[in-house]
């Protein structure tokens, strides 16, 4: 595959995707890119991707210019509209008749999801305040009690943390996740997940 055929393959996708050159400059920008950032392809290429995006990394490096291997990361960048959250896979290209590399990204909107992270992480700071000036007299019976792994379950969420992160983190597949909030649920009498952060703290568990 040549450079213009992967431009071309990008361009078909229906991610935001775009591709950058070893120092760091944008190679290409397709339909999605356009739509998802606001900038087109005339105002970004050739430019450097910090430049256009002004991304703020969450989990992981901005670009694999200095290596292979890049996991998927958030990232939070400035766009005409405003600034947004967006989840970004790499992909390193080796162009065999040039002899150089692209890295291509490719991007999706997830800021939906990182403001109800945010709202969860609000509500248990609440909780938590709640819950210290809450006198010993009106703390609830203690309910069953919970493993060590359900226990880092819920101090995980009650951080914030997503269930594809807190999975990968503990090195468990996301339906054992489910199946541990399950038994969370059933064992502290609540219904989901918020519910079962607040609860355990309210007891006293995490």
């Amino acid at each position: 595959m040549i450079e213009g055929e992967l431009f071309a393959l990008l361009e078909g996708t229906a991610d935001a995707a775009f591709t950058v050159d070893d120092e760091g400059a944008i190679r290409s920008w397709n339909a999605s890119a356009e739509k998802l950032f606001g900038y087109s392809s005339e105002e970004v290429l050739r430019k450097r991707c910090h430049e256009v995006l002004k991304g703020r990394c969450g989990q992981g490096p901005a670009c694999a210019v200095d290596g292979c291997g890049v996991p998927a990361f958030d990232l939070e960048v400035q766009v005409p509209s405003g600034r947004m959250w967006v989840n970004i896979s790499t992909l390193v290209y080796n162009d065999p008749r040039q002899h150089r590399r692209l890295i291509v990204h490719l991007a999706r909107d997830i800021t939906d999801r990182k403001r109800g992270e945010e709202l969860v992480r609000k509500v248990v700071d609440l909780s938590r305040q709640l819950t210290a000036v809450t006198d010993g007299a009106g703390r609830p019976a203690p309910a069953a009690p919970l493993s060590e792994q359900e226990r880092r379950i819920l101090r995980s969420f009650s951080k914030g943390g997503n269930s594809a992160e807190i999975a990968r983190e503990l090195g468990i597949s996301l339906q054992t996740l489910r199946n541990h909030l399950h038994r969370i649920n059933h064992k502290l009498g609540t219904h989901n997940r918020l519910e079962a952060v607040m609860t355990a703290m309210e007891k006293s568990l995490i």
